[in-house]
């Protein structure tokens, strides 16, 4: 028998494991619950409409197990309740997937009620949702943050969006050093510009092909295979942050 011990790392089977996702009915949410399910994790996924619901619960039955329900996150309590609905529903918890985004605009291009709503979704929620899913896990398990490279391009039109991301950022790795003593994982994923209705209506879906088809941007699938990526990893190991970028992603 041939002996591959130095020929590649443990790779912890997802199998049987027990996945929420936020914001898991579209774009990169729904990508990431797709690619789990068909690996064998029962998911338990939310969005705001009950037509995005529907039509990302029959694709991820297709492939695998899940459920969900349509909430906003914006709304007070709103983390909990899903975190409480997904576990009712799993039966525990191995990964919380925190993915909901709304876009956002420049600070004066904003109303205060849409900057209200921006940040309780996009930021607000994210910190809620952690909190929950961390006493869910318990002592083992994984949580991913979907972040952004807006991050780190910060453009003048990104002022309120970036800004909640760059807080992410602080936030995760924060947290990673929190929870890892206690046994749960915490990481972060930044995608670049990646296809998805979030883009809309800046960028229409013909153009959106288009892009995609010249690289310079990414399709949501491209982000589940890195979040499959970090899961896979041994208990020991965590992979922080993970940025990825069209490869013809233009310099700004």
């Amino acid at each position: 028998m041939t002996d591959l011990a130095d020929a590649h790392t443990e790779k912890p089977d997802l199998k049987g494991k027990k996945a929420l996702i936020t914001g898991g009915t579209t774009g990169i949410g729904r990508a990431i619950a797709v690619l789990l399910a068909s690996e064998g994790v029962d998911v338990f996924v939310c969005g705001r409409t009950p037509e995005h619901l529907d039509d990302a619960l029959k694709r991820i039955r297709t492939v695998g197990k899940g459920d969900g329900i349509t909430i906003d996150l914006a709304e007070p309590s709103s983390s909990q309740r899903f975190v409480d609905a997904a576990r009712d529903y799993l039966g525990g918890l191995d990964i919380a997937v925190i993915n909901a985004a709304v876009p956002a605009k420049g600070l004066l291009e904003m109303s205060e009620q849409d900057l209200r709503y921006a940040v309780a979704t996009d930021f607000t929620a994210y910190l809620f949702s952690a909190h929950a899913a961390a006493e869910a896990l318990g002592g083992h398990g994984d949580i991913v943050l979907i972040g952004s490279m807006s991050a780190h391009t910060l453009k003048p039109a990104s002022t309120v969006y970036a800004g909640m991301k760059y807080g992410i950022q602080g936030f995760c790795e924060a947290l990673r050093k929190e929870l890892g003593p206690k046994g749960i994982k915490v990481s972060l994923v930044e995608p670049g510009k990646t296809g998805a209705d979030f883009q809309y209506p800046d960028i229409p879906a013909e153009k959106q092909r288009e892009m995609i088809h010249k690289e310079e941007m990414l399709r949501a699938e491209d982000i589940a295979v890195g979040v499959h990526y970090l899961l896979t990893q041994p208990r020991r190991a965590v992979v922080q942050q993970l940025t990825i970028a069209p490869r013809q992603q233009p310099q700004e």
